[in-house]
């Protein structure tokens, strides 16, 4: 099977790392305000995140670290950028739907890719 080889230690290192990088990047320390001007979201200083957003963020942060391991048992780091790149355009595409800017569309691209590469180092390090 696919998964019996997956280091399943580095994919959960890799989507909590990848789940704090997010809450990083979309944090008032670095793109929250302009994040959340281009994408029409309103920022109030007692609002929490929607835990249904943030279990689906998780699961899907799962998902993607899931891929980045299985592809790590055969040596496929090509096949695991591909994929990241994938869910990146795809969740570009998505936005640019919906009408984000560029600048809030460069964020969630870049999130992506950058979770990516956290998981990709956890598998290499685990």
């Amino acid at each position: 099977m696919e998964f019996d080889n997956v280091n399943w230690i580095a994919v959960v290192v890799g989507t909590i790392a990848a789940f704090l990088f997010g809450w990083l990047v979309y944090s008032p320390l670095l793109f929250a305000k302009v994040w959340a001007e281009g994408s029409g979201v309103e920022l109030k200083s007692d609002s929490r995140p929607p835990m249904g957003a943030m279990v689906l963020q998780i699961l899907g942060l799962l998902l993607l670290a899931t891929v980045v391991g299985v592809t790590a048992t055969i040596d496929a780091l090509i096949t695991a950028i591909l994929a990241i790149l994938a869910a990146a355009l795809l969740t570009v595409s998505n936005g640019a739907f919906c009408g984000k800017s560029t600048p809030a569309l460069a964020i969630d691209a870049g999130y992506i890719v950058g979770a990516g590469i956290l998981m990709i180092i956890a598998q290499g390090i685990f």
